[in-house]
């Protein structure tokens, strides 16, 4: 049996005898479902009540809840009713009668002051373990003990990664001013990550999760207002100023490889794209050459192309070019007004979002700027799209229901759920890379 470790490093290996034999991971390439079919059929499971052992009762129950709303949270999975089952729950053709395809069973014990979770999911049809190991955490990291099985459970079989431990950073006026927060991926354990009492706008992760790229409206010497960009490393706990160049500095979008900054800026004349090393922000290039305005950029994930939005031609519409500007193609020709684009992480997708009829609505796109389709209609205006770093689900904010709140829909504009109450209004989500991912 395999142990993983979650958080705070513990090192044990201890034997368990019902959890003796570790059975291989699949193949990286071998997916059991695939995820977008979810809406015409959702794959079964069964998770049996949480072996226990000692005082760990209630740290199951909250592994359990958290697993089971992580799994939920997908849209591709649905759990069987324990009342249907009869039988011996060994025995696995007892489960496929009833539709299940995939049993979770689990150990808690407490060892050495660690929670010590042996885990397992098995294939119904013949019984196969794809998953057997154990996950130690601390004691008071349970949720990410669960979340951590459920991450596996979920790239075992759809060859995805898992979400349930990334993050959503957004803008929130809750205090009457606009700071930067942060989320878990489904709007729990909210916090204000800036207190400038200004104007914060554009917040974006570096790719290992580390660093946060965001505007502040603030203060120079000669008493004017300027948007400046700043970083927040949240591993040395400091904020620090990348540029306060006269004018625009704004919408900074992190490389693939986390060595550049691509942002918009307009201390040379009118608003441009230019590419900043992110390890020396006095060092900027100049992407973007036209009589208009470029901005908003996002990287592809190949670190190959950038998309933006120029109004070059009149409106402003989507467009993209090459990470050193050249080859610059328009992709999107209708609507009265496109912003906010953001590659998916497979490469095969662009979301933007385009004011066509009343108010914004969000939109998908081949990166060739072929096939596009509406994923939003008749709920107010939505804007801000930015994928989820499995690909599967798009974040963005809505004001459907008077103020501007955190949404998000599956990728193929079905099950759209809230995630944001209470903050005032929220805007501009950008979803983290899940940790140790790039």
């Amino acid at each position: 049996m395999k142990t993983q470790i979650i958080g705070m490093i513990l090192a044990l290996c201890l034997a368990s005898p019902s959890f003796a034999e570790d059975s291989k991971s699949p193949d990286a390439q071998n997916t059991f479902i695939a995820v977008g079919t979810a809406k015409t059929k959702k794959t079964g499971l069964a998770f049996l009540d949480i072996q226990t052992t000692g005082s760990t009762q209630a740290y199951s129950e909250i592994i359990r809840t958290t697993i089971t709303n992580d799994l939920l949270f997908m849209d591709a999975f649905k759990f069987a009713d324990k009342a249907a089952f009869v039988g011996d729950p060994n025995k696995m053709s007892n489960w496929t009668t009833i539709g299940v395809e995939y049993l979770i069973q689990a150990k808690l014990s407490i060892e050495n002051n660690a929670l010590v979770l042996e885990a397992r999911l098995t294939e119904t049809t013949g019984g196969k373990d794809l998953i057997n190991k154990r996950y130690v955490s601390l004691i008071n990291e349970s949720k990410t003990l669960a979340h951590t099985f459920a991450n596996q459970i979920v790239e075992t079989l759809t060859s995805l990664p898992g979400i349930f431990l990334t993050k959503i950073t957004m803008v929130c006026d809750r205090t009457g001013k606009k700071e930067v927060y942060i989320m878990n991926y489904d709007g729990s354990d909210i916090r204000e990550l800036t207190k400038h009492r200004s104007v914060t706008v554009g917040p974006n992760w570096s790719p290992d999760g580390t660093k946060i790229a965001y505007t502040v409206y603030a203060k120079h010497r000669d008493n004017t207002k300027n948007p400046d960009l700043y970083e927040l490393d949240f591993r040395s706990n400091s904020i620090r100023l990348l540029s306060n160049r006269k004018g625009m500095n704004s919408g900074a979008a992190y490389s693939p490889d986390g060595g550049k900054i691509a942002l918009t800026m307009h201390f040379l004349g009118n608003a441009e794209i230019f590419s900043m090393d992110a390890n020396a922000p006095q060092s900027v290039v100049r992407l973007s050459k036209s009589f208009g305005n470029s901005v908003n950029p996002s990287w592809s994930p190949d670190g190959k192309k950038i998309t933006f939005i120029s109004d070059r031609a009149g409106a402003p519409m989507v467009y993209v070019m090459a990470a050193d500007g050249g080859n610059v193609q328009r992709l999107t020709f209708a609507g009265k007004y496109n912003d906010s684009p953001s590659w998916s992480p497979q490469n095969n997708k662009i979301a933007f979002s385009g004011w066509i009829d009343k108010g914004f609505d969000v939109f998908i796109m081949n990166p060739d700027g072929t096939n596009i389709e509406r994923l939003s209609k008749d709920t107010g205006s939505n804007e801000g799209p930015a994928f989820s770093p499995d690909g599967n689900f798009i974040t963005f904010n809505s004001n459907r229901t008077g103020q501007d709140n955190i949404y998000v829909v599956n990728g193929d504009g079905t099950f759209t759920r809230r995630l944001t109450y209470g903050l005032g209004n929220c805007t501009s989500p950008k979803w983290s890379m899940p940790p140790g991912k790039k």
